[in-house]
């Protein structure tokens, strides 16, 4: 476990480091949000497209896989919904909860992090919960929040957020690469070696990224983010554990990657969700807070656990 820690701790440390570069200001939010943008738009989509397309669909695409995450997932986040509803929030309040508790940082984080730690065969399980968690949660609360301030389900409503799929690089990178893929032709030479060049910034850059963000958040509400912060951290990879390894068996190297991509944190994306809507921003941001300081020791444990003698 000591070994595994100690592997972890560098990529834990570019995020300490980010963080304290904006804590004293000397990486003010602007740049913070620059850096962010050259992660999301060039190196981290020149890192996915390169994966998905250097892998046979076969290695991605496991309905087994799929459905283990989605009835694992799907159950927690009715959990928390339920849990919200009960403290009396708005539907809008219950939905920004239960995505905290599913939608973990498997982009930024997620994706060097498990590859770096487990090997390439970790790529094809990563995209293929980074593709969950965009294309079906991230959809769901955009619908979700949009109904309920609207009072209606319209198809004006069903359409935003497919065009933010549309829009989004990381989703519109992992499909060219799978097209590129079932062409069943090699990637050239030098696009490999751009590719590589360029991609190999996603992982330092997005780690600091993510600690300069944290800079500017405040721990307010700390009784609920704990809680979001257990459910993520915990509840999330246990699900997951159960349905991957009980009740759908998946191939135990692609569930442990799935379960160790369930104990990441919660995603930044939600607070830019929660902040594009104006619903309880202050929550999702301490909660993202705490459950990245303490998913140094979840990441951790659970990589150990998955990870052979």
């Amino acid at each position: 476990m000591l070994a595994i820690f100690l592997k972890t701790l560098p990529f834990f440390a570019l995020i300490g480091l980010g963080w304290w570069a904006g804590r004293i200001r000397f990486f003010p939010d602007v740049a913070t949000e620059w850096l962010t943008r050259f992660v999301f738009y060039f190196a981290l989509s020149a890192m996915l497209f390169r994966f998905a397309a250097e892998l046979p669909l076969a290695e991605i695409f496991d309905p087994a896989f799929v459905l283990a995450y989605l009835i694992a997932s799907a159950a927690l986040y009715a959990l928390v919904f339920a849990v919200a509803k009960l403290r009396r929030v708005t539907t809008a309040e219950a939905a920004i909860e239960a995505q905290c508790g599913v939608s973990g940082n498997t982009g930024f984080l997620g994706v060097p992090l498990m590859i770096a730690l487990l090997g390439p065969m970790a790529a094809g399980p990563m995209l293929m919960v980074l593709t969950i968690d965009m294309v079906v949660f991230s959809s769901l609360i955009t619908l979700i929040i949009t109904a309920s301030k609207e009072g209606a389900l319209g198809w004006g409503i069903v359409q935003r957020p497919a065009l933010g799929l549309v829009k989004n690089p990381m989703i519109v990178s992992m499909a060219a690469g799978l097209a590129w893929s079932a062409t069943g032709s090699p990637l050239p030479g030098p696009a490999v070696d751009f590719l590589t060049l360029l991609g190999a910034a996603a992982t330092p850059c997005a780690l600091f990224a993510i600690g300069a963000s944290l800079a500017s958040r405040t721990a307010e509400r700390l009784e609920v983010a704990l809680w979001l912060s257990f459910a993520k951290l915990v509840l999330h990879p246990a699900a997951v554990a159960i349905a991957a390894l009980v009740l759908i068996p998946v191939e135990p190297k692609a569930a442990g990657v799935m379960i160790a991509a369930a104990a990441l944190p919660v995603a930044g994306n939600v607070y830019m969700l929660a902040r594009h809507f104006g619903v309880a921003p202050q929550r999702v941001s301490a909660s993202i807070l705490i459950s990245t300081a303490f998913s140094i020791l979840t990441v951790t444990l659970v990589i150990g656990w998955i990870t052979p003698t």
